[in-house]
């Protein structure tokens, strides 16, 4: 059994500036900074350069690591991953999560749009677990998305600043 949790919004960039951002082990953690029972990222590690096949570990505030296996990367328009390595109490209601970014180019920047796929590790986990994901992990993922605008709209000042300087 699964459960889908969605976020979008249209972010002030280029679909390449918010593909870098999204991926960006450094820069990335401080846009995700949970909410309620999910945790802040703290940081992020590559085993290796980005590529289908890469893992991430993933240091989250609480204490917890996950690791992230990249499933599909399209630079600046698509990334997916699978999440897991979820620690008790969290791991009696998931065994693993699957995760879809797609970024399109709007009138006004990008939309995107992030997708998490939640696999339940039991069928008697989906209310609670139902209930879990929609109030924490859905705001967690709408707040992350929130974030990037903040640093995005931030960064597009500095960049114009600097082509300004190199013109």
């Amino acid at each position: 059994m699964q459960i889908t949790c969605l976020a979008h919004q249209i972010l002030p960039a280029s679909p390449h500036s918010v593909f870098e951002l999204m991926v960006d082990p450094d820069r990335f953690p401080s846009t995700f900074s949970g909410y309620g029972l999910i945790p802040a990222i703290r940081s992020i590690e590559l085993e290796h350069p980005l590529a289908v096949g890469t893992t991430r570990r993933i240091q989250n505030a609480d204490g917890s690591r996950l690791s992230e296996q990249v499933t599909a990367l399209d630079r600046p328009a698509h990334q997916a991953y699978t999440l897991r390595g979820f620690r008790a109490p969290f791991s009696w209601l998931v065994s693993h999560a699957d995760a879809d970014w797609s970024i399109t180019p709007a009138t006004t920047g990008s939309l995107v749009r992030w997708r998490y796929t939640f696999t339940l590790s039991s069928v008697w986990a989906y209310p609670l677990a139902a209930c879990v994901l929609h109030l924490f992990m859905a705001r967690a993922m709408q707040r992350c998305l929130q974030n990037m605008d903040r640093v995005l709209a931030a960064d597009a000042p500095q960049k114009t600043a600097s082509a300004k300087e190199h013109a």
